[in-house]
């Protein structure tokens, strides 16, 4: 007997899937036809003991290419990728890479220093670090 993680929105998910799946076959994005499709990028968020740390998987997105802003607390990036001219849509067998725009917010913690953000772009990952303020860092007590 195998024992597997209910999940009760499943088949909600895999449903919505289909339904992605078939408006894309029935209505797909052409070149300059259609509002390219956003998507969302992955992300990883750790906090170190001095520093709050994004990860944005950005795979074959040029520098240039690439928005960051800081507005009230909240971290956005935004960028497009740019389909490829050299084949035309009907000649594709199977196209999984995500074209298009793409958007990600996120809420940063009132813990972090904004204004000190440092962001480095390298093989397609986008690392931005966030120093914490020395006011608002857990100070250790004493207990006697």
């Amino acid at each position: 007997m195998v024992l597997t993680r209910w999940d009760p929105f499943r088949d909600l998910r895999r449903w919505h899937g289909y339904m992605d799946r078939l408006t894309q076959e029935v209505h797909p994005a052409t070149n300059g036809a259609a509002e390219p499709k956003r998507w969302a990028i992955p992300l990883d968020v750790f906090q170190e003991e001095d520093s709050f740390v994004v990860k944005a998987s950005m795979p074959g997105v040029a520098l240039e290419d690439i928005e960051v802003s800081i507005d009230e607390q909240v971290l956005t990036i935004k960028g497009e990728t740019k389909a490829e001219k050299e084949h035309n849509e009907s000649g594709y067998l199977i196209r999984e890479r995500r074209v298009g725009s793409f958007h990600r917010a996120l809420r940063l913690p009132d813990t972090v220093d904004a204004d000190q953000a440092d962001s480095r772009y390298d093989q397609g990952v986008l690392a931005i670090t966030f120093p914490k303020l020395e006011a608002k860092k857990a100070k250790q007590l004493t207990v006697s």
